[in-house]
């Protein structure tokens, strides 16, 4: 697949989707919550690893 392809179908894609806000089962507090968990867990990973301080 070519860029200018790839584009046209994302293009078309998110004109298809007909409402705002994503999909309707993706709550934005779990996807945020989740997001903020994963980094604090390589956060605090990193700092275990890290010990030449």
């Amino acid at each position: 697949m070519s860029l200018h392809t790839t584009a046209q179908s994302l293009v078309s894609l998110a004109a298809d989707s007909g409402h705002e806000g994503g999909h309707n089962s993706l709550s934005p507090f779990v996807t945020g919550g989740g997001a903020l968990f994963v980094l604090l867990l390589l956060l605090w990973i990193t700092t275990r690893f890290n010990r030449d301080r």
